[in-house]
């Protein structure tokens, strides 16, 4: 069936501009067609994993397609590019996109769609999640918010699997998906593609599939093609923005595409020199003019830590530090107390004291009181803190700062030299070679060495300071942007568009002046 066509065409110089980059990324000329008459614009790294996709058309070609690693590279468009292209060259395709997304999913995809897929005539289903093509290919729009929602996906036959986010799957999960990417089209062979950032659940897998291939340079039943948010001129300027000021391992991961993350130290730009302040150099908390709160994360074999916090400009000092072993609540509360004493306050002058969830589910005494009851008994009245450890982790890092970045991100976070368990703990945290976004957990030896417990216990602080919100990417691609600029100057002075000699002589592929391009 002949693909459809978009209703206008961009300038001529514009699509030379797209036509040198199609061929430069490899992507047969056959194929570059379907994309320029569909009126699809993708940019020359998108262009790369379209040619790579097309690689598994050859017997002896790859069945698996990698793309991404930083965020921004422009994922999303480009899957559901090379998806579409995929129904619109064979009759009759299904395929399955499978999204990490919420209750907005199929709004969101529509509009990615309506973006992505402009001179396409398709019939989006929205109550079905399907979209239908006029040759009768279909893409089936899948999402999961965990993974035993794939489940509904198994079972069926799918020519073309799309997976994206595909770290946020473990290794068992994605294989069992694989199980239905087979075909009885003839002459189509089944292959799966995927887009994804390192960290996650998958991290290891992915780059035991896809990474450690292409480091070597012995690619065969798998492709990978590495994108970053310079390879996207049409990412949002503020998104970009954001992404500069991430620091550690998030700016390794999110900005550069670092898939060595999981490798030593989490909180790398912690400096003892520049986080750790003489604690006549921090601010005396004052009732009224202070955010003050504490934190306590339990423990018995473990250490019980407690951290005093106050919050003044936006900026977070940890005050002073409570930590011991195999004692008892009625040991702790006047040691702790006593802490608040040294800085002039009563528990009744904190704004809140958070704990982790288990002091308020563990029986402590033969009365069957929880932990957080003993407590309250004493005086201390605990509630329950925000335990996501990634988010925990991730705030941390964000107010270390790093004051090594070009320009340098100040920090917000600052520790007093009271808390020495702390400021030994902090630089020994790893990253967790399972979940690299998240901190290795780490016991405390038989001798009491060792252990998480202080950074959890400020883990849980920290995290009463955080405020809401979050900021997201949006990538918008078109012509003028990804192609136009000064790179146009010499065709649109007046020099004749020439088409690469490795394809047909003469101009950039034609297109049908009945209708559209």
């Amino acid at each position: 069936m002949p693909v459809p066509i978009a209703d206008t065409a961009p300038p001529p110089a514009l699509i030379q501009k797209y036509t040198e980059a199609a061929h430069a990324a490899g992507l047969p000329r056959s194929l570059f067609e379907v994309y320029l008459k569909a009126g699809m614009v993708l940019q020359p790294k998108q262009l790369e994993f379209a040619a790579a996709c097309a690689l598994c058309d050859a017997e002896d070609g790859p069945v698996e397609i990698g793309f991404g690693g930083a965020r921004g590279g422009g994922k999303s468009h480009a899957g559901l590019s090379v998806l579409a292209a995929d129904c619109l060259r064979y009759d009759g395709l299904t395929c399955l996109l499978l999204r990490k997304v919420g209750k907005a999913n199929r709004e969101n995809f529509n509009e990615l769609r309506l973006k992505v897929l402009r001179g396409v005539k398709t019939v989006w289903k929205q109550q079905e999640g399907v979209l239908l093509f006029p040759n009768g290919s279909k893409i089936i729009l899948g999402h999961f918010q965990n993974e035993n929602d794939i489940d509904a996906y198994l079972g069926l036959e799918y020519d073309v699997i799309l997976v994206e986010e595909a770290t946020t799957l473990t290794s068992i999960k994605y294989k069992a998906i694989g199980t239905c990417n087979r075909s009885s089209k003839p002459g189509w062979r089944p292959r799966m593609y995927s887009t994804t950032n390192p960290g996650g659940v998958g991290h290891s897998w992915y780059k035991n599939l896809f990474i450690a291939p292409f480091n070597r340079g012995k690619q065969s039943a798998t492709r990978f093609v590495p994108s970053t948010i310079e390879d996207n001129k049409c990412v949002n300027v503020g998104y970009k923005a954001k992404l500069d000021t991430l620091t550690g391992w998030q700016k390794r991961a999110w900005l550069y595409g670092d898939w060595d993350i999981a490798a030593g130290q989490f909180f790398t730009a912690f400096r003892q020199g520049v986080h750790v302040r003489s604690a006549s150099d921090l601010p005396r908390p004052i009732i009224g003019l202070h955010r003050i709160w504490c934190s306590l994360d339990y423990g018995y074999t473990h250490y019980t830590t407690v951290y005093l916090f106050i919050k003044h400009d936006g900026i977070v000092y940890i005050l002073d530090e409570h930590a011991q072993r195999k004692w008892l609540p009625s040991q702790h509360a006047p040691a702790i107390h006593a802490m608040l004493a040294r800085h002039g306050l009563t528990v009744n002058d904190l704004g809140g004291f958070v704990a982790g969830h288990d002091v308020f589910a563990q029986k402590g005494d033969a009365t069957a009181k929880t932990i957080a009851d003993q407590y309250k008994d004493l005086g201390i009245r605990l509630t329950p803190a925000k335990i996501d450890r990634i988010t925990g982790a991730s705030e941390i890092l964000k107010r270390l700062g790093d004051v090594d970045a070009d320009p340098p991100v100040a920090p917000s976070l600052f520790i007093s030299e009271n808390c020495a368990r702390l400021i030994e703990c902090i630089p020994a945290m790893e990253h967790d070679p399972h979940r690299p976004e998240d901190v290795l957990k780490v016991d405390t030896d038989d001798d009491g060495k060792g252990g998480d417990d202080p950074y959890d216990g400020a883990r849980y602080g920290v995290m009463e300071a955080a405020g809401s919100g979050g900021w997201q990417g949006y990538v918008h691609d078109d012509f003028e942007v990804a192609y136009g600029a000064e790179s146009l100057s010499s065709v649109e002075n007046g020099d004749s568009p020439q088409a690469p000699s490795a394809w047909d002589a003469g101009s950039a592929p034609s297109v049908d002046d009945s209708g559209g391009w």
